[in-house]
């Protein structure tokens, strides 16, 4: 029976209807997502690189500091 219009039941109409007009209402249309309060900006270089950097450049400073009055 392909290609033959059936009428459907007003039950399933009705909701049918409520269905896209509940849709309707609570699209979103390409809306941002809610995004998290504060984005924390994280530091270009890792904890571990900082301070294997403030290791060498204080380190070579204090040695050089020593070789001054040795």
């Amino acid at each position: 029976m392909a290609g033959v219009n059936k009428q459907t039941n007003p039950k399933i109409r009705r909701a049918n209807a409520k269905f896209a007009n509940d849709v309707k209402q609570n699209r979103k249309n390409g809306k941002p997502r809610a995004l998290k309060a504060v984005i924390q900006d994280k530091p270009a270089l890792s904890k571990y690189w900082i301070i294997l950097l403030a290791f060498l450049i204080i380190g070579g400073g204090l040695l050089e500091i020593i070789s001054l009055f040795f």
